[in-house]
């Protein structure tokens, strides 16, 4: 017998228990299925054994990692579907994208999706799911591995395992059908129950409901200028031959990379530009109101913009909305007791609405600036008028939100809504989360201008998360433009700075978990040197070196 403690009671279960028996024992007391297990704090999937003295967490569909596992499944699911119904062939020819509403935006080179395609894909997934086929993990060498992949035209995959630093690769099968999956799986097919097939723009979305209800479909929300600001960016990655991990460590090893990083600091700058003629082009354009969420790179956005814009003929002046705090007394607290600097209501929306419309108007102004230290606005004798080539450039989290600019004229607003956008993929059917992106940003820049430790930042990261859900994504789609301030090779560069912080985290803090994996994740990258990245780009935000101040 095994002695364990599951739902902090010691147990004892027969020697040989699988976590998926144990799971089945207690699935009544979750809301929703359980698709992983927490062994002493380590993630596990379900088919492995129960281990002696160790404490047992269960991870459902609606836990963050086990939603992750379940979407992770349904491609693989999708992916043997299709071959069952077209062939390797058109396996081959599938990539999986980016994330679209609530689920994956995907391609198909070698046959059209149109919706008779993806009833037929569909009718076999939902066989497969009824089937309850075992999806098998098996190691295998690093070069059978290649061979397979190639063999079976998966050659981002192939190229991707050319620079594995270990011998061996985990895959996963079913049905005789194997892929390679960055991240856990579902022990079999009927664990992945909603799904849908959605013919979209040149290819199609996998979609699935949220993590908060996940059995429950919401409306189908693609985001238009989200989608094309990504595509747009997908398109430059393969003209640049760096779509995938495997292709810019190919790049790096064949000393390219600096051409590679001039030419996607080129196509930004050019997107820049673009934004900066249209602004020009409508003269009634005043309030540029640019927002994000956290690293993104607003402020180095901001300068290059206004740069772009004195090129126009234009003067732009810089506006931090943090310097229209209210006075740190009258912040509001969330449910912990803690000030919420995040909220709107720990904005001067009047003194900033009243001085806006001041300047609009052709007054003079003082200018506040926030004094973090004393929690108090202060006027030192900084005052602003406009002239008729003049125009604001305002940075803040709530720019997109109508209700901090409620008295001022639509018509004199242009709306920017920017965001690391991650366009670079592990490979065909693995995508790399734009949120993992911003947290390693994060984690460079804190250490660097904070002092602040990866544990922190990490322990932090889910009141981030939740800011950004409450005041800037509910408005990203009242933006004018949406900018993608990714770079196609930053995590190669941000790798050398982020390992040693993530590697100071300790097995056994609640932050380990997190780190573990993103050391993982960062192990496929080449490393690049620093130097190579120009003093004006936004990298330099996060790793120090820019020439603006930031």
């Amino acid at each position: 017998m095994r002695q364990i403690v599951v739902e902090g009671k010691k147990t004892e279960v027969p020697n040989g228990t699988t976590y998926l028996e144990l799971a089945k024992e207690y699935q009544k007391n979750y809301p929703h299925q359980i698709i992983l297990v927490l062994e002493n704090g380590k993630m596990r999937e379900l088919f492995r054994k129960v281990k002696d003295d160790c404490v047992v967490e269960f991870l459902t569909i609606g836990h963050r990692d086990g939603h992750k596992t379940y979407k992770r499944s349904g491609v693989l699911i999708l992916l043997k579907a299709i071959y069952d119904v077209a062939g390797m062939e058109a396996v081959s020819g599938i990539k999986v994208r980016f994330s679209l509403s609530e689920g994956y935006y995907c391609t198909s080179k070698n046959v059209t999706p149109d919706e008779a395609f993806l009833e037929k894909v569909q009718a076999r997934m939902e066989e497969l799911v009824e089937l309850a086929l075992p999806i098998e993990k098996e190691t295998i060498p690093v070069d059978d591995a290649i061979e397979n992949f190639t063999r079976h035209g998966m050659m981002d995959k192939a190229k991707l395992f050319r620079f594995r630093r270990s011998s061996s690769v985990n895959v996963y099968r079913l049905d005789g059908f194997e892929d390679y999956y960055y991240g856990y799986m579902a022990p079999d097919t009927s664990y992945v129950k909603y799904f849908k097939l959605i013919p979209y723009d040149e290819g199609f979305v996998l979609e699935y409901p949220p993590a908060k209800a996940p059995e429950i479909f919401g409306d189908f929300k693609p985001e238009y200028k989200l989608f094309m600001a990504l595509k747009n960016s997908t398109n430059w990655s393969e003209v640049l031959e760096v779509a995938t991990i495997g292709a810019l460590n190919e790049q790096i090893a064949c000393g390219r990379i600096g051409d590679i990083i001039l030419a996607q600091e080129a196509i930004m700058e050019k997107e820049l530009g673009n934004i900066a003629a249209q602004i020009a082009s409508q003269h009634d354009k005043k309030l540029i109101m640019i927002a994000g969420p956290s690293s993104s790179g607003k402020t180095t956005f901001s300068h290059r913009l206004s740069i772009q814009l004195m090129a126009h003929g234009l003067r732009p002046h810089p506006i931090g909305v943090d310097n229209y705090f209210v006075e740190r007394e009258d912040t509001p607290k969330d449910e912990d007791g803690n000030y919420n600097f995040e909220c709107l209501g720990a904005m001067d929306i009047e003194l900033f609405n009243n001085q806006m419309s001041a300047l609009l108007r052709g007054e003079e102004v003082s200018m506040p600036t926030f004094n973090f230290l004393t929690g108090k606005k202060e006027y030192k004798g900084d005052t602003l008028k406009l002239g008729p080539d003049d125009v604001l450039v305002i940075e803040g989290i709530h720019c997109l939100n109508d209700a901090l600019s409620h008295s001022l004229p639509k018509e004199n607003k242009f709306k920017i809504y920017l965001s690391a956008l991650t366009q670079l993929n592990i490979d065909e059917h693995n995508r790399i989360a734009t949120t993992d992106g911003r947290l390693i940003r994060r984690l460079v820049r804190d250490s660097r201008t904070r002092g602040a430790s990866a544990k922190k930042t990490i322990s932090m990261w889910p009141s981030v998360r939740r800011g950004e859900d409450e005041n800037i994504f509910p408005y990203q789609g009242d933006a004018d433009v949406v900018f993608n301030s990714a770079l196609i090779y930053e995590l190669a560069v941000l790798k050398q700075y982020a390992e040693p912080l993530l590697f100071g985290i300790r097995q056994g803090e609640p932050e380990y978990l997190e780190a573990k994996r993103l050391l993982k994740f960062l192990n496929y990258f080449q490393g690049i040197d620093s130097n190579l990245v120009p003093n004006n780009s936004i990298l330099r935000e996060f790793i120090g070196g820019s020439y603006f101040r930031v």
